[in-house]
């Protein structure tokens, strides 16, 4: 996702490449992709709907986040070092479907371009992840309509020391002290919480660089943007310099409700690739909800293609751990209001473009008029009858 966490600076590195070595699958790399060569399709067949390879492009390194697809693997998955990629059979309940799935990283190994920008360029790419409001920015030459939320609630936060705060128990409450809030400028929710007044201009430091250094040298006096699955865990857990708590508030509490990583296709195989989309789309919900019921499998894929990766971002599997249990404890990965996995809620959007759209145009980002949530998120290819216990 595109996050507040980027590599860790060397003060955290070495606690945490031991964590690393011992937490990670035996996974091998190897030249070429796995295939089904061999195996039996099972009850589900999409070989005849769908690409040979599902390719889906993250927005960012692998992490539990991406848990869901990650459990689409079958047990012969293959990591590329070189092209930053892991794929294998794509799998339903264990059963080969008749195609292969592609996962591939983003930021770092897409040169911190856009998932949609990523998606046009390569046409090969079926599926990316794409929020809500990037979708509603590139909406004018990059549109994108969301097929399957991953998150009910978006994980991005600020966080904040305690000890230094007593005090402080919201976003509106920091803003009533004299707290530095760093963050990484341009970051669209940062304009919604200053323009609603939760956060002052006047404390804004937009020169975050995703790495501990400043926070810690700061000793509890400035606040941080965060993720609330990673931050809290990693400065407690792998920051020796630190060590302590921190707490901190979802932004998605505060009022600005987007769908955070969405499933997406390039609008126009909503309809051209339909009959793939009504095959494949149940699969990852239903794989979504697996990886919470058993996240062990997946997990050690991800940390294993994190360390061989070796771009200088750190996953040990306690983070991954935690990671999987912070998504349901705090309500990120949930079931829609209609009670399916994966539904996105047509008010909810509409309220998001009537945040959004003000302030893209303010910066001279060109939004389409009479945009609809129908053309940003569709629930056409939902299994209903899927949903998280």
């Amino acid at each position: 996702m595109p996050r507040s966490t980027r590599p860790l600076s060397t003060l955290a590195a070495a606690a945490i490449v031991v964590a690393v070595l011992s937490g990670c699958a035996s996974t091998g790399s190897a030249e070429a992709p796995s295939s089904g060569a061999g195996l039996s399709i099972g009850a589900i067949d999409l070989s005849g709907a769908c690409p040979a390879t599902v390719v889906i492009q993250t927005d960012w390194n692998p992490q539990a986040e991406q848990g869901g697809l990650f459990t689409l693997l079958g047990p012969d998955a293959t990591i590329d070092a070189g092209k930053k990629s892991v794929s294998g059979p794509l799998v339903a309940k264990g059963e080969w479907t008749g195609v292969d799935v592609e996962i591939r990283a983003g930021g770092p190994a897409i040169g911190f371009s856009g998932v949609p920008a990523q998606m046009y360029t390569d046409p090969d790419i079926l599926l990316g992840w794409v929020n809500t409001d990037d979708a509603i920015a590139a909406s004018d030459t990059l549109p994108t309509t969301a097929v399957m939320s991953t998150f009910e609630k978006a994980p991005w936060a600020i966080m904040w020391d305690p000890e230094t705060y007593p005090d402080v128990h919201s976003i509106a409450d920091l803003g009533k002290t004299d707290a530095t809030v760093r963050y990484f400028d341009g970051t669209t929710y940062m304009d919604y919480l200053t323009g609603s007044g939760l956060v002052r201009q006047d404390q804004l430091d937009g020169s975050y660089d995703g790495t501990p250094a400043a926070f810690v040298a700061a000793e509890g006096k400035a606040a941080q943007q965060g993720f609330a699955t990673v931050e809290p865990w990693v400065y407690e857990n792998a920051i020796p310099e630190w060590g302590r708590p921190l707490d901190y508030q979802l932004v998605a509490d505060t009022g600005y409700p987007i769908y955070a990583v969405a499933l997406a296709v390039r609008s126009a195989d909503v309809d051209a690739k339909a009959d793939c989309l009504a095959k494949l789309v149940p699969v990852i919900q239903q794989a979504s909800v697996d990886y919470f019921a058993d996240p062990t499998s997946a997990n050690d894929v991800i940390v294993s293609a994190v360390e061989q990766y070796d771009n200088g971002w750190v996953y040990p599997a306690a983070e991954a751990a935690n990671s999987t249990a912070q998504q349901r404890a705090l309500g990120l990965a949930a079931n829609g209001v209609d009670g399916t996995f994966g539904s996105f809620d047509e008010a909810r959007i509409a309220q998001v473009q009537s945040i959004v759209t003000p302030i893209l145009v303010g910066k001279g980002v060109t939004v389409p008029t009479g945009l609809t949530p129908e053309e940003l998120a569709t629930n056409r290819f939902l299994d209903p009858s899927i949903a998280l216990p």
